[in-house]
C-alpha cells in the first residue's frame, strides 16, 4: 500500500497540474473505481480489463493501478470535451535578418481533456492575418509549448511592427483529427529590433553658402545627412565633424557650420571644406560632402571687373583699356560722376611716345620753314662741339650736370637774328636748390673777351624761363622791351615739355606743349653800344670773357636738353608746332557716337587726360568702356605706360558722399619686330670715259631696291623643344619710312675740280626728303617711305670729266630709320672707267670674264638654275679664249701665206677679215655684263669665215698642208664643243638664254 502510493505520487509529480478542480476530481474518481475492481468489486463502466494471460496484470492508463484478476485494462471511450486554452495577447521581439520571435509570455496551450489522448493534446497553432511573415510550430503535444518564428528574414526598413492573430488547436477525439477545437483568439504584436546597417549619407551633393567679409555668423549654412535605418538608434545623426583641417569654420550636433574668425575677401575669395556625419551608432557617412563658401567683401563703393594688366602689341591700332568694368556705389543716391582718366608716360622718352627721328626730318616732315640750325646735334667730325657732353644716344637727349657747357663755332649761328627768329628745345628741368638759386643759361650769346655783355640769352631762374634779348645802339637810342618773363608751374616739375619762343620784336610769344603763353613780366633797357668784340653762343651755360681773371663758363644748366634750334629770319606757326610736340600714343574714344547722351569729355591737347563727366550710372560704365589706348608709331618704345583713373561721386543734396578709390592700372607695350633693311642692286658696272664725261654723266645706282623684312619663327603647339631649333625662319616683308640715306665714298674723297655727285632737285619736289652734298659724298635725309628714296637714289649721277687719270671710284650706299636705330647693310658699288686703248680694252674684258661672282650679282638666278649657270660659265669663258687664240693664229698664218704669192688680194682679204673678226664696237661693251649672250653668233661666225677661207684654199693649189691641218684640228675642237652644247640643249638652253634686249647692237 506504501509502495503504491508512492508510485502513484511519482506519476502524479511528472504529469501536468490540473487544468481545474473539475478534472482533479474526474481523476481520483476513476482511481477509487479502480481500486475497488482490484480489491473484488464491481467494475465500472470505464474501469480496467481483464488479467492477461499467465495471470500478470496491467495498470490502467487511465489511472495507472492495478486491475487484478484482468489481462489488460482497456483504456476509456476519449470524448473531447474542452477547447484549448492560450493567453489573450502576446508581445514578441525579433531582430532584423533573425527568424527567431521571443514571446512574453511564452506560447503554451493548455487542454482540460488531459490526459486523454487526442483530446487533451495540441496539434497546431494558427496565425490569422494577410501575408504575415510569421509562423507557430508546436514543440510538445502534450505539454502544448509552441514556438514562433519567421518564414523569411525581416527587414525593419520595410516594416517595424506587425500584429496579427493566433488560436491554439488540440488533436480531436483520434487519430484522425476529428472532433478537434481551438482556442480562443489571442493577439500577438511583434517588434523588430533594429541593425545599424546603413551609413549615413547627406541630402546635398555639394552645400554653397556666400558670406560678406568681417562679420562672425551664428549659423552660416546647415548640412543634413539621413540614415536609412528604422530604429531611431540608427537612424539619427548624432554628430557632425569637418573633416578639412585649419580652416576657420566649426559644426555642431545639428549639422550648422559657423566661422570662427572674421573672413577677409583680399586674402581667400573662396573656402572649400569636407564635412562628415555619424549616426548614433557611431557609423560615419560613407562619402563626406563639400561646403563651398565664398567670401563677398563688404560693399565698398569704387570700379569693378578690370585688368590692372593691358597688353599692347605694336601696330594693333586702338584698343580699349577696360572693356567690363563698372561702378559699384552701393544704392547710393548718385546725381553726378566726374572721371579722370591719366596716361602717365612722362618717363617714356621726352614725355611720351614720340618720333625719334632727327630735329631736321621731323620738322621736314612737318613743315616747318628751312634753315633752322641745330645747335645739338649728334657729335661727328663736323659737328664735335657736342662730344664732350652727357648723352642718351636713342632719343638725342644731353644732360648737363651744372658742370659742362658747350661752345657753338663761329659760322654756325648768323650774328644778326633779326627782329623774326625762332627759338625751340625740349627740355626737363627740377627746382635749383638753395633760396636764391642762381641763373642756368640754356643759350647764351655774350661776349668773348674784354667785356661780358650778354646779347640774347634763355634762361631759367627761380622756376621762371626768361628770354633776355638786347637790340644794338645804332638800331634805337631809345628804352626797349629786353627781358620777357614766363611762370609756369611746368618749368620746375621734372618733365618733359615742348617750348617755343618767337621772336617779333617787340612781341615775343611762348608756346609750351603747343599752348600759348604771354609773359606775365617784360623789362626794358639801353641798347648796347657797339663794338668790335667778337661774341662767343653757347649751351648748357654762359661765356664770362670778362670782368674775370680768366674767360670761363658761368651760370650752369642743371637739367636734360633735346632739338635745340635756332631759325633765324622765320617764325614758326601754331600748326607746325603742335606737330612737332606731338605725341604719337595716348588716348582715345572708340566710337564717340555712342557715347550716349548726358556724356561730356574733353581731352587735353596731347591727349594724355580724358575727363569724363555724367549723371547715369549706366552711361558712364559704357562710355568708360570705350576709352582706349592708341600708339601711331610703326616702332613704338616698348615699357609700361601707367594708367589712373580717379573718380568722384556727388549724391543729392550733398557736395560728396561717396569715396571712390582710384584705379591703377597700366598698359604694358611689347617690343616691336625689328625690321632688316636690306638694299640690293648692280654693285659692278663699266662705262665708256665718254659718258662720264657727258653733261649728265653716269648713273650710279639705276636698279636699287630697298627691301625691309621681319623675321618670324612660328612655333607649333606640339613641336618638341629640341625640333624648334631647327624650325625655319619666316620672312615677311613690311614697309616703313627711312631718314635717311647716304652715298659715301670709298678711298680718298672727291676732286671737286674734276668730278662730283650730283641730283636734280626737281626729283625733291612732291617728298619730304632734303640733301645735302659734299667731297666724301651725297646725303639724302627726310622721314619718307622707302619708294621715294629708291627714286631719288635712282636719279643720282656721277660726273667725271677729266677721266684720263680715274680707272674706277667705289662707293658705299648706307640707310636708316628712325635716326640709327635700324640700319641697312652696307652696299658698296664699283665704277669702272673704259678708256678708247684696245689693249686696256681687252684685258678688262678677260678681267670680267674671270670674275663669275659679278655675274652672279647682276643675275639671280633661282633653285637649279644658279647652279648650271654657275658651272657652265668657266667653260665658255674657256672656249671664248681658246677660239681668240685660233683665229688669231689662222690670220697670222693666213696673211703670210697671201703675201707671198699674191700681195693684192691677201692684202684685201686681210682687211676684211679683220674687220669681220677684230674689230670691237664700243658700243656692245655691255658684254662685260653677259659674255654668253656673245658666244653663239661670234661662234657661227667665226665658223662661216673659216669655211669661206678654206673655200679659198682649195681653189689655190699651193696650199700649205700645215695651214690645212690645222683647220681640220680647229673644226674638230668645234665639232666637240657643238655635240657637249647639243647634249646639254635639252635641259640647260633655257636657263643658259640672256635676254639680250638691253644690248646696244
Amino acid at each position: 500500500m506504501t509502495e503504491r502510493r508512492r508510485r502513484w505520487r511519482r506519476q502524479r509529480q511528472q504529469q501536468p497540474p490540473p487544468a481545474s478542480p473539475r478534472l482533479a476530481d474526474s481523476r481520483r474518481r476513476s482511481c477509487r473505481a479502480g481500486r475497488r475492481v482490484a480489491r473484488g468489486g464491481p467494475a465500472p463502466r470505464r474501469g480496467c480489463g481483464g488479467a492477461a494471460a499467465g495471470g500478470r496484470r496491467r495498470c490502467c492508463s487511465c489511472c495507472c493501478c492495478c486491475c487484478p484478476g484482468r489481462a489488460a485494462c482497456s483504456p476509456p471511450k476519449a470524448v473531447n470535451k474542452h477547447k484549448p486554452w492560450i493567453e489573450t495577447s502576446y508581445h514578441g521581439i525579433i531582430t532584423e535578418n533573425n527568424d527567431t520571435v521571443i514571446l512574453d509570455p511564452p506560447l503554451v496551450a493548455l487542454d482540460k481533456d488531459a490526459p486523454v489522448p487526442f483530446a487533451g493534446e495540441i496539434c497546431a497553432f494558427k496565425i490569422h492575418g494577410q501575408e504575415m511573415p510569421f509562423e507557430a510550430v508546436v514543440l510538445n503535444k502534450t505539454s502544448g509549448e509552441g514556438r514562433l518564428r519567421a518564414k523569411s528574414p525581416i527587414d525593419c526598413e520595410l516594416q517595424k511592427e506587425y500584429t496579427f492573430i493566433i488560436q491554439a488547436y488540440d488533436c480531436g477525439s483520434g487519430p484522425g483529427g476529428t472532433n478537434w477545437k481551438k482556442s480562443h483568439k489571442a493577439v500577438v504584436h511583434i517588434q523588430v529590433k533594429d541593425v545599424n546597417e546603413f551609413s549615413p549619407t547627406f541630402k546635398e551633393s555639394v552645400y554653397k553658402a556666400t558670406v560678406t567679409e568681417g562679420k562672425i555668423y551664428d549659423s552660416i549654412l546647415q548640412v543634413e545627412a539621413i540614415d536609412e535605418d528604422c530604429s531611431p538608434q540608427y537612424s539619427q545623426i548624432c554628430n557632425y565633424e569637418i573633416v578639412t583641417t585649419d580652416v576657420p569654420f566649426a559644426i555642431d550636433r545639428n549639422g550648422n557650420i559657423r566661422n570662427t574668425e572674421k573672413l577677409n575677401y583680399d586674402k581667400q575669395h573662396q573656402y572649400e571644406i569636407m564635412v562628415t556625419a555619424f549616426d548614433c551608432g557611431q557609423k560615419h557617412a560613407i562619402e563626406d560632402v563639400l561646403v563651398r563658401v565664398n567670401v563677398k567683401p563688404v560693399c565698398k563703393p569704387g570700379w569693378q571687373d578690370w585688368n590692372k594688366r593691358i597688353e599692347y602689341k605694336p601696330g594693333s591700332g586702338s584698343i580699349p583699356l577696360f572693356p567690363s568694368i563698372r561702378l559699384e556705389t552701393c544704392d547710393g543716391p548718385v546725381s553726378s560722376i566726374h572721371t579722370t582718366i591719366e596716361l602717365q608716360t612722362n618717363y617714356i622718352g621726352k614725355g611720351c611716345d614720340r618720333e625719334t627721328y632727327s630735329e631736321k626730318s621731323l620738322q621736314k616732315l612737318c613743315g616747318a620753314s628751312s634753315g633752322a640750325i641745330d645747335l645739338l646735334p649728334s657729335p661727328s667730325a663736323i659737328t664735335n662741339w657736342t662730344a664732350g657732353l652727357l648723352m642718351d644716344n636713342n632719343d638725342m637727349i644731353f644732360k648737363f650736370d651744372g658742370k659742362q657747357g658747350a661752345k657753338i663755332p663761329d659760322g654756325i649761328v648768323p650774328k644778326n637774328l633779326t627782329d623774326h627768329f625762332t627759338i625751340t628745345l625740349w627740355m626737363k628741368h627740377g627746382p635749383s636748390p638753395g633760396l636764391r638759386a642762381e641763373k642756368e643759361t640754356i643759350l647764351c650769346n655774350s661776349d668773348k673777351t674784354e667785356m661780358n655783355r650778354h646779347h640774347y640769352a634763355l634762361y631759367v631762374h627761380n622756376c621762371r624761363l626768361v628770354f633776355l634779348l638786347r637790340k644794338d645802339f645804332d638800331q634805337a637810342d631809345t628804352f626797349r622791351p629786353a627781358e620777357f618773363h614766363w611762370k609756369l608751374d611746368q618749368i620746375c616739375d621734372k618733365e618733359w615739355h615742348y617750348y617755343v619762343v618767337n621772336v617779333e620784336f617787340p612781341v615775343v610769344t611762348l608756346y609750351m606743349d603747343g599752348t600759348t603763353y604771354e609773359p606775365y613780366l617784360v623789362t626794358n633797357d639801353w641798347p648796347i653800344h657797339p663794338s668790335h668784340i667778337a661774341m662767343q653762343l653757347t649751351v648748357g651755360a654762359c661765356w664770362q670773357g670778362g670782368e674775370v681773371t680768366k674767360p670761363r663758363f658761368a651760370q650752369y644748366f642743371h637739367g636734360s636738353l633735346a632739338s635745340l634750334t635756332i631759325r633765324p629770319g622765320k617764325i614758326e606757326s601754331q600748326k607746325v608746332i603742335s606737330c612737332l610736340q606731338a605725341c604719337k600714343e595716348g588716348l582715345d574714344i572708340n566710337s564717340l557716337e555712342s557715347l550716349g547722351q548726358g556724356i561730356k569729355y574733353h581731352f587735353n591737347p596731347s591727349q594724355s587726360v580724358l575727363v569724363m563727366e555724367g549723371d547715369d550710372i549706366e552711361n558712364i560704365n559704357q562710355a568708360l568702356r570705350k576709352v582706349s589706348y592708341i600708339n601711331s608709331r610703326q616702332f613704338p618704345t616698348a615699357g609700361v605706360r601707367r594708367l589712373k583713373v580717379s573718380s568722384k561721386v556727388q549724391c543729392f543734396g550733398e557736395d560728396v558722399c561717396i569715396s571712390i578709390p582710384d584705379i591703377d592700372a597700366y598698359v604694358m607695350v611689347f617690343q616691336a619686330n625689328e625690321p632688316k633693311i636690306t638694299i640690293s642692286g648692280m654693285d659692278h658696272f663699266a662705262r665708256p670715259a665718254a659718258q662720264f664725261e657727258s653733261e649728265r654723266g653716269v648713273i650710279l645706282l639705276p636698279d636699287i631696291r630697298i627691301v625691309s623684312t621681319v623675321t618670324k619663327m612660328e612655333h607649333p603647339v606640339d613641336l618638341k623643344e629640341h625640333d624648334r631649333a631647327n624650325k625655319p625662319v619666316v620672312l615677311e616683308e613690311m614697309l616703313h619710312n627711312l631718314d635717311f640715306c647716304d652715298i659715301l665714298v670709298i678711298g680718298a674723297d672727291l676732286d671737286p675740280e674734276q668730278e662730283c655727285l650730283e641730283l636734280d632737285h626737281v626729283e625733291l619736289q612732291g617728298k619730304h626728303l632734303d640733301a645735302t652734298n659734299s667731297t666724301a659724298g651725297y646725303s639724302i635725309y627726310g622721314v619718307d617711305s622707302m619708294h621715294n628714296y629708291e627714286q631719288v637714289l635712282r636719279q643720282i649721277r656721277y660726273r667725271n670729266w677729266y677721266t684720263s687719270a680715274t680707272f674706277d671710284r667705289k662707293f658705299r650706299v648706307k640707310c636708316s630709320e628712325l635716326n640709327g636705330r635700324y640700319i641697312s647693310n652696307e652696299f658698296n658699288l664699283e665704277v669702272n672707267v673704259l678708256h678708247s686703248s684696245n689693249s686696256n680694252f681687252m684685258d678688262h674684258v678677260n678681267h670680267m670674264i674671270a670674275q663669275p661672282q659679278f655675274l652672279q650679282s647682276v643675275h639671280h638666278p633661282e633653285g637649279s638654275t644658279s647652279t648650271v649657270h654657275n658651272s657652265v660659265v668657266p667653260s665658255v669663258a674657256t672656249i671664248i679664249i681658246i677660239i681668240c687664240v685660233s683665229i688669231l693664229i689662222f690670220i697670222i698664218t693666213l696673211g703670210v701665206y697671201r703675201i707671198r704669192t699674191a700681195h693684192q688680194h691677201s692684202s684685201t682679204d686681210n682687211e676684211g677679215s679683220k674687220e669681220n673678226e677684230m674689230d670691237w664696237d664700243d658700243s656692245a661693251l655691255t658684254i662685260t655684263v653677259n659674255p654668253m649672250e656673245k658666244y653663239e653668233k661670234p661662234h657661227q661666225t667665226e665658223e662661216e669665215s673659216e669655211e669661206d677661207d678654206i673655200e679659198d684654199e682649195d681653189e689655190d693649189t699651193t696650199s700649205d698642208e700645215s695651214d690645212e691641218s690645222e683647220e681640220e684640228e680647229e673644226e674638230e675642237e668645234e665639232e666637240v664643243i657643238v655635240q657637249k652644247g647639243d647634249k646639254q640643249n635639252g635641259t640647260r638652253q633655257e636657263q643658259l638664254e640672256w635676254d639680250d634686249s638691253t644690248l646696244p647692237y
